[in-house]
């Protein structure tokens, strides 16, 4: 009777184990999901970082735009140049144009920067009087 006790111990303890096959199938299996899943979060950081880029570049715009527009430095025409010293990645240049023949004037900011070899951009506009038109 003490025999079969062991021999029935001896085989429970053998069950919890896993066998070659279900090792193999967990491999397989993680083989197949890993890769998709590093994708999908490079995927993720890329778009993280898209995302925070494109926001400074807004930033950066909206504050050269207030700063053209309190020097009157937009009166002189189209202009250009970039953020210096501290975010030289990002350039930035001023169209000003008449807006629907009235007195007035449309100006335009563009911010340009690249990633990843392609020119990302995004564009600011307002209106301002000019008294002289």
């Amino acid at each position: 009777m003490i025999e079969r006790q062991r021999k029935g111990a001896s085989v429970s303890r053998h069950r919890g184990a896993f066998t070659l096959v279900e090792v193999l199938a967990s491999m397989v299996l993680v083989a197949i999901i890993l890769p998709a899943a590093m994708k999908g979060i490079s995927l993720v950081a890329g778009l993280a970082v898209s995302a925070k880029q494109r926001a400074e570049a807004v930033s950066l715009g909206e504050l050269k735009l207030a700063e053209l527009l309190a020097t009157g430095e937009w009166e002189d025409g189209d202009s250009s140049g970039d953020f210096s010293p501290d975010m030289p990645d990002y350039r930035w240049s001023a169209e000003v144009r008449e807006w629907q023949d009235t007195t007035l004037l449309e100006i335009e900011l563009n911010v340009q920067w690249t990633r990843r070899g392609d020119e990302r951009s995004v564009a600011l506009t307002t209106l301002a009087y000019s008294g002289s038109r």
